[in-house]
C-alpha cells in the first residue's frame, strides 16, 4: 500500500486527509444550519454549539496536518487540459483559504465574549482576540464563509465527477484508493 503521493496517485495519508476533511466540512455546515434554527430553550441548543466548536477545533488541526502533508509530498502529475488544470489549482487553493478563513471566524465568534473553547473535556483553546460587536461581525462573515465553501467544494464534486464520467481520465479514482 502505498503512504506517500506517487507521480501517478495519491498516497493513503492524503487521501484520508481529504475525505476526512470533506466530511467535517459538510457535517460541520449541516450541524451549523441545524443549530441556528433551535430557539435558545431547545434542550439541542447548548450542546450542539458546543459540539459545533470543538469538531471545528478538530479540523482545525486535520486541516494544519494536512496543509503540512501536502506541502511534504509531491501532488501526482494532474490531468486534464491545461486551463482545467489552473481551475483546479485556483479551486483548491480556494478551498483552504475558505475553510481556514471560515474557522477563524468561528473563533471570534466563539471567543468574543472571552470564553474558551472547550473540546470535548480534553482540553480548550484560550479567548486570545475579544472586542465589542466582534460576535455579530464575525457571525456573519462565518456565515458567508460557511456558504461560499459549500458552493465551492460542491463546483468541485462535480468537476470530479466530470472526470470520471465524461472524460473517464481516473482524476476521481485517484482519490478513492491509493496507487500501487
Amino acid at each position: 500500500m502505498q503512504w506517500r503521493n506517487g507521480r501517478d496517485s495519491y498516497g493513503l495519508v492524503a487521501i484520508i486527509f481529504h475525505w476526512v476533511v470533506a466530511a467535517g466540512v459538510i457535517g460541520l455546515f449541516a450541524l451549523g444550519l441545524w443549530m441556528v434554527e433551535l430557539t435558545y430553550y431547545d434542550p439541542w441548543y447548548k450542546t450542539s454549539l458546543d459540539w459545533h466548536k470543538a469538531f471545528g477545533v478538530l479540523l482545525f488541526a486535520v486541516m494544519l496536518a494536512r496543509l503540512i502533508w501536502r506541502l511534504t509530498n509531491p501532488r501526482p502529475i494532474p490531468h486534464g487540459h491545461r486551463w482545467e488544470r489552473r481551475a483546479a489549482e485556483v479551486a483548491h487553493l480556494g478551498l483552504y483559504l475558505l475553510i481556514f478563513a471560515a474557522m477563524v471566524a468561528g473563533y471570534l465568534i466563539s471567543t468574543a465574549d472571552g470564553s474558551d473553547i472547550d473540546v470535548f473535556g480534553l482540553f480548550s483553546v484560550p479567548a486570545t482576540l475579544t472586542g465589542k460587536g466582534q460576535e455579530d461581525v464575525a457571525g456573519d462573515i462565518h456565515e458567508i464563509l460557511a456558504w461560499t465553501l459549500i458552493v465551492l467544494a460542491s463546483v468541485h464534486a462535480l468537476a470530479a465527477v466530470k472526470h470520471a464520467a465524461v472524460d473517464r481520465d481516473g482524476t476521481l479514482r485517484r482519490m478513492l484508493r491509493p496507487g500501487p
